[in-house]
């Protein structure tokens, strides 16, 4: 059985940008402090959510300088190191490794789109070039790539490779997998909305967006499940869901970006091509926010949220 990178919450977490455009590592340290302080069970630095796609290398390299060192051993830190090129989803992981995170997360590559197997040859070039825990990330919506459940079981014979971020929507795929991989594999669920069902088939948790606004409420989903209570767990899930709707309402980051400026963190505005959300958007995501008591919850220096 392989060891697992953390069980419970991970957040997938957003990366703050200043008014030029330029990354805020001040308020990305504050953001760090706010999800241990709400019960945040691992960070995720550079993923999808922290837009590594527009950072140049020094910014990507420096805010999993900034989370490792910020994060002091809190919490696992687990940076976003994956590429449709994977000499350097290599150079990436070396970094990782030389900077002190606790393990990689590495997407499907993106756009050429390979075969299952190269997906294969992909993930083990990448596991073999560190002894990091390589999670898998596997969100076809986003890179036209799908890890089949056969390849998730050739895949889960290399050591390094531990778990998965399962983001294809697929319960019955996901459910396949678990069966292919037993305890070679954790699973993670990637959906927000798709927490507990996961966690019903021996998921390990969840690498989350909402995690970035409830941090408490969300690790709470997972621990009450584990803690034998499932109806809690469940009721959790579903008080929220309206909640996680809002946060998909535009593509990810742009309205988790805009949530966390409600609530009073400076995380300004998502990098081109993502624009700022319509107003309409922006009305729904505040109206689901202060149902639940959100706006200001920074400024009143609350991580119970």
């Amino acid at each position: 059985m392989k060891k697992t990178v953390f069980t419970g919450a991970g957040v997938a977490i957003a990366t703050p940008m200043s008014a030029d455009g330029s990354i805020n590592y001040d308020e990305l340290e504050r953001l760090i402090d706010f999800q241990i302080e709400g019960g945040t069970d691992a960070i995720i630095i550079c993923g999808t959510t922290g837009e590594s796609s527009t950072m140049t290398d020094e910014e990507h390299v420096k805010c999993i300088e900034v989370a490792v060192k910020r994060t002091a051993g809190r919490v696992p830190v687990i940076s976003g190191a994956g590429s449709n090129d994977t000499a350097y989803a290599v150079w990436l992981s070396k970094e990782s490794k030389a900077l002190g995170t606790d393990a990689l997360l590495q997407v499907t590559p993106y756009y050429n789109k390979t075969s299952q197997l190269g997906l294969v040859r992909h993930f083990n070039a990448i596991a073999d070039a560190t002894d990091l825990p390589v999670i898998l990330y596997n969100v076809p919506s986003r890179t036209g790539a799908n890890i089949a459940p056969a390849t998730y079981k050739e895949l889960a014979k290399h050591p390094n490779i531990v778990a998965t971020k399962e983001a294809n929507g697929d319960i019955s795929a996901i459910a396949k997998t678990a069966a292919l991989c037993g305890d070679e594999l954790s699973i993670y669920s990637g959906n927000d909305d798709q927490i507990v069902p996961i966690l019903s088939l021996g998921g390990k948790g969840v690498i989350s967006v909402f995690s970035n606004i409830c941090p408490a409420v969300c690790h709470e989903i997972c621990a009450k499940f584990f803690a034998g209570d499932a109806a809690g767990s469940k009721r959790l899930q579903l008080d929220y869901l309206p909640l996680i709707n809002a946060l998909f309402c535009d593509v990810n980051p742009i309205p988790v970006k805009a949530a966390l400026n409600l609530m009073g963190f400076a995380a300004g505005e998502c990098r081109l091509p993502l624009a700022p959300l319509s107003d309409e958007n922006h009305f729904l995501l505040k109206r689901e926010m202060e149902a639940l008591g959100l706006l200001g919850a920074a400024l009143k220096g609350s991580a119970h949220v």
